[in-house]
């Protein structure tokens, strides 16, 4: 069975976790300082504040920048249901926007036409690691005085314009996830250029403690921490950091192997034209985090077909990505909401295997498959 994604993982983070176990510092210290610090370096952004996963990265983005009751904020369906979960957390409401079908992020147009006086923030998703047009959102955003949040949890790597993703907004949210680029088994990471912002987070990921752990445990001053408000236990162990301090320095080699991969799906299909490939626009760099293909009206095979098909045939996929106003949890609150672009797409969309190192024979096995499957 070919796999639709795996983890690259090495004896070198076994060995990181196995040191820092042996320390006996494994919850939150210096390891997580230090891949706090590299992380913010990698990105270029000013701070980095690791947490336990994005969708804890995302809550508290969404309490720093203010959002609460009453609140709207302005979000892709298409995406993760943690995207649409984050906003619930503060008892605020998301408002779903259509996305651009060439590349699966929020469309400009939907989302200025959706702007109330009740809009308090924007929530870009770099889908499947393929950068927004940030640059517009942000001065959409400024005209109407709203913030603008990146849920970057598929976008380690990725750049838009020259930058890293991390370094563009005030609050970027990041995933470690094993289906990510890099992982750290489960994890998080916020990065922003706002001291305010880091200072907070901080506070809050650890239940609002005035001296967090690794502070109070070195210092030579007996000290006594107080808890200024209600925070959560929202840290990542260090056992973790040790992980990906070494996923991190491993990160762009993992990209060029990726890319490599993408490059041979788009030669292969580009003459197929059943077949909607991802769109990489000049200024804008993809992890390929992962390798979605869109089946047009045209294709002789099914979407669901497709998948059994190539199933049986040993070669994992995954559906579309999902729409969050399509799943229970949503499906009474927004009954009325209809978005064709977003629906569309999640119901004629394949995710297909990508992950390193994955041999050539299995490359070129799915390729063929694929191809004599939408071309029958």
């Amino acid at each position: 069975m070919i796999p639709i994604a795996k983890p690259y993982l090495t004896k070198d983070e076994a060995q990181a976790a196995y040191d820092t176990i042996l320390t006996g510092w494994i919850t939150q210290g210096p390891r997580v300082a230090e891949f706090e610090e590299s992380f913010a370096k990698y990105t270029g952004a000013k701070y980095a504040v690791a947490v336990s996963n994005c969708t804890t990265a995302l809550h508290l983005s969404m309490i720093v920048a203010g959002i609460g009751k009453g609140d709207e904020v302005i979000c892709p369906s298409m995406s993760y249901v943690a995207t649409a979960n984050s906003i619930k957390y503060v008892n605020a409401k998301p408002v779903f926007a259509e996305i651009d079908p060439s590349n699966y992020n929020l469309d400009l147009e939907d989302v200025r036409s959706k702007i109330t006086p009740k809009t308090k923030a924007i929530l870009l998703v770099h889908q499947i690691g393929m950068p927004c047009d940030i640059d517009a959102f942000n001065k959409l955003a400024k005209e109407h005085d709203l913030i603008l949040i990146e849920d970057a949890a598929c976008a380690a790597g990725s750049s838009y314009k020259g930058a890293k993703i991390g370094s563009h907004s005030e609050l970027v949210c990041f995933s470690f996830h094993p289906r990510k680029v890099i992982s750290t088994g489960d994890g998080g990471m916020i990065t922003t250029n706002r001291e305010d912002f880091h200072d907070r987070l901080k506070l809050l990921r650890q239940h609002g403690m005035s001296v967090n752990d690794r502070v109070r445990h070195t210092s030579n001053k007996v000290m006594f921490e107080d808890h200024l408000e209600i925070g959560y236990n929202y840290r990542l162990t260090d056992i973790q950091a040790s992980v990906g301090i070494h996923q991190l320095q491993k990160l762009d080699w993992i990209l060029e192997e990726r890319r490599k991969i993408a490059m041979q799906y788009l030669d292969a299909f580009k003459d197929l034209d059943c077949l909607q490939l991802p769109i990489e626009r000049e200024g804008y760099f993809s992890n390929y985090q992962s390798f979605s293909i869109l089946l047009k009206p045209n294709c002789p095979i099914g979407r669901n077909e497709l998948m059994q098909k190539l199933l049986d045939l040993g070669i994992s996929t995954r559906r579309g990505i999902m729409n969050s106003h399509r799943e229970t949890a949503y499906k009474t609150e927004y009954a009325d909401i209809h978005l064709p672009v977003s629906e569309m797409a999640q119901d004629h969309s394949i995710i297909i295997p990508l992950y390193i190192p994955m041999e050539q024979n299995d490359i070129d096995f799915v390729i063929t498959k694929v191809r004599e499957l939408v071309s029958r």
